[in-house]
């Protein structure tokens, strides 16, 4: 039987294997003392931790800029001064002159103012011998007025003009009815009333408008000669029972 032959040489441990080797019999240690051991493995961490903790300080930070305050939206404006009036003069009112008030113009009578001469009837004067003719006689006018109103034509008739009133003619006789009213620049009567009456109701209605229809006039005139409205009276004299 042939000898075994071994090499003599010797060879040199590896570093890392050393290392390993080292490394395993630390870990091997550590886990027995902590095992039986733990709060002595605890104060030795805290040792060692501590010894390489290092304490970074921040630096600190910078204040924030101040916000520029920032007015409030809408508020009011400083009051303004009061105003004042500027005075103003309110204009004079010019005063009317104060001229005298016309004269009211008056009544004149049929069978007097009016008439130029007696009839020879049983009525009122005029230029008819009729039993109630007459004339119609005009009244003041105004102050302008120089020339009054006079009849120019037409008359009332006391027979024809009025129908008999109920008790016959005689119970009219020797009364009369007294008419105003405005004759116009062409003559014609307007705006007549009943002045003064003593006949029945009926007869004095027909008065004004038989003034207005039958008698025309001639129209007032100014002193410059210009023709002018004026109030005229009229008179109907009743002197007839037939």
């Amino acid at each position: 039987m042939s000898a075994t032959k071994y090499s003599t040489i010797k060879r040199k441990p590896r570093v890392s294997t050393i290392i390993i080797i080292v490394l395993l019999h630390i870990l091997a240690i550590y886990g027995l003392t902590r095992a039986f051991a733990p709060q002595a493995v605890e104060s030795v961490e805290r040792s060692i931790i501590s010894a390489f903790t290092v304490t970074i300080t921040a630096p600190e930070e910078a204040p924030p800029p101040e916000a520029e305050p920032i007015p409030d939206e809408g508020a009011a404006g400083d009051a303004g001064k009061k105003a004042k009036p500027k005075p103003v003069a309110a204009p004079e009112t010019p005063l009317k002159p104060n001229w005298p008030m016309p004269k009211a113009s008056s009544t004149g009578t049929a069978n007097a103012s009016g008439a130029k001469e007696a009839g020879d009837g049983t009525g009122a004067a005029g230029t008819g011998d009729g039993t109630g003719s007459g004339r119609g006689g005009g009244g003041q006018g105004g102050v302008t007025i120089a020339t009054k109103p006079s009849v120019r034509s037409g008359e009332l008739n006391t027979a024809s003009d009025f129908p008999v009133p109920e008790g016959g003619r005689e119970t009219r006789f020797g009364k009369s009815v007294t008419v105003h009213f405005t004759v116009g620049i062409d003559g014609v009567a307007k705006n007549c009333s009943v002045a003064r009456s003593g006949v029945d109701s009926a007869t004095t209605a027909l008065v004004c408008p038989l003034v207005v229809r039958k008698i025309r006039f001639n129209p007032a005139k100014r002193s410059d000669g210009t023709l002018a409205e004026a109030r005229y009276g009229y008179r109907v004299d009743f002197n007839s029972s037939r």
